[in-house]
């Protein structure tokens, strides 16, 4: 059987995705380039945001002519679409054969009538000793799944359950199979990644499993996301300072910069301990880079609350921000318990306007490394020129003699908001 997969959101679906691939592979059937040279096709959905879904939708609508083209091909949708609302979604996409939650490569496989599991083999033992095939020199590594903050706006929890830690042993002898296939940097996954081995008997934490990935041969760099604010330690903290694979990079999602929204979008710190924990993470990690999250237009938002976050941002001065206008989830708290009271119209011009705030940002803080050389992970090639990313994910394009997977001795010759240009000096 050919099969493709197409994928939508974040890394933790690339990384489900990776996963499905290499089961499928294992069991004897065949990627292809292209959907129409498909006879299996997964759509990989996000449901965070309803931009999200509409996406999903445009793909659904595409998958839907191909099959009245063929009426033999398979189609099934699965990710965080996939929810109690299976009677909508058979409603609204009546032409998919099969729907799987997150992660339920069993149901997937089961849809598509495929067989052939190793004799004696059940179906979770088969998954669970799948390890993804290596596509770039790059990787994502789920270590925790799923959360357990219900954040009021957050569908998340209801999509991929209660936060489950991978065990280490098991997390290592992944990253030790990527390795050994070319991966050269993995990024290291959770919805709150530092909840890591909180549900472990054994108590290792994420501080620990960064030391003990850290001793891995051949392993260049190791990343980590997405951090909550108050799950921080200082050991993770020393950690990253200590450890010379590990990124000095944080992904730290503020969301908003108001005492009162952060209550009512139930994240439980305020902006005075956001506020601590960046500043001791930028004490204790000399060129950290951070990012972060932030969301506009919550239930309830007034001008001078947003006028708050942007200030707020404006002070931090992030290296990059995530901002979205919020989109009520159905099943969320903040969808049954506050109305989507913000206009539309002041929705676009509060992100319009940290669009435009961060790309000054941005900016600045690029400027800064022009001049420099900095170390660079050759990823990929496109248009003639190399391209890349800094200790710190800052994203280069620059020419001069490599390969895949080098590190790259860059200098940068110019900078934007949005990435930075150099040439090798030389590259190992």
């Amino acid at each position: 059987m050919r099969y493709y997969i197409w994928t939508l959101g974040c890394q933790m679906n690339k990384a489900d995705s990776s996963k499905l691939a290499a089961g499928l592979d294992r069991l004897g059937h065949e990627a292809v380039g292209a959907p129409e040279d498909a006879d299996l096709l997964v759509v990989n959905t996000c449901a965070v945001r309803d931009h999200a879904e509409q996406r999903a939708a445009s793909k659904l609508g595409d998958a839907k002519r191909l099959k009245a083209k063929r009426r033999d091909l398979k189609i099934v949708l699965t990710g965080c679409m996939v929810g109690p609302r299976l009677d909508e979604l058979r409603r609204r996409f009546p032409y998919v054969d099969a729907f799987a939650p997150p992660q339920a490569f069993a149901d997937i496989v089961d849809a598509a009538g495929i067989d052939g599991l190793p004799e004696g083999c059940a179906p979770s033992q088969f998954w669970h000793d799948v390890l993804p095939a290596v596509e770039a020199p790059t990787a994502f590594v789920p270590v925790v799944y799923g959360c357990n903050k219900f954040c009021s706006y957050c569908i998340v929890p209801y999509r991929r359950g209660r936060e489950r830690s991978r065990a280490m042993a098991e997390v290592r002898a992944e990253v030790r199979h990527l390795v050994d296939g070319g991966v050269k940097e993995v990024t290291l996954l959770g919805q709150s990644v530092e909840a890591y081995g909180r549900d472990l008997a054994d108590g290792p934490d994420l501080a620990g499993l960064m030391r003990n990935l850290h001793e891995i041969d051949d392993l260049e760099r190791i990343r980590f996301l997405t951090s909550y604010p108050t799950d921080i330690t200082p050991d993770i903290v020393d950690a990253v300072a200590a450890l010379p694979k590990v990124c000095e990079c944080f992904s730290l999602p503020l969301q908003s910069g108001d005492d009162d929204v952060l209550a009512r979008m139930r994240r439980d710190y305020t902006v005075e301990q956001y506020e601590a924990v960046v500043e001791d993470v930028r004490r204790r990690v000399p060129g950290v880079a951070i990012s972060t999250d932030v969301i506009v237009g919550f239930c309830g938002e007034s001008d001078a609350q947003f006028q708050r976050t942007y200030d707020l941002l404006e002070r931090l001065r992030f290296d990059k921000v995530h901002v979205a206008a919020y989109s009520p989830r159905p099943g969320t708290v903040a969808a049954k318990q506050f109305a989507d009271d913000v206009p539309r119209d002041a929705k676009r011009e509060r992100l319009q306007a940290v669009e435009a705030l961060q790309k000054r940002v941005a900016g600045e803080i690029n400027a800064r490394l022009v001049g420099s050389v900095q170390d660079v992970l050759v990823e990929d090639a496109a248009k003639g020129k190399w391209c890349g990313r800094t200790r710190g994910d800052k994203l280069v394009h620059f020419s001069g003699e490599c390969r895949l997977g080098d590190i790259a001795h860059v200098r940068i010759e110019r900078a934007s908001a949005w990435s930075l240009q150099g040439s090798v000096l030389d590259a190992r």
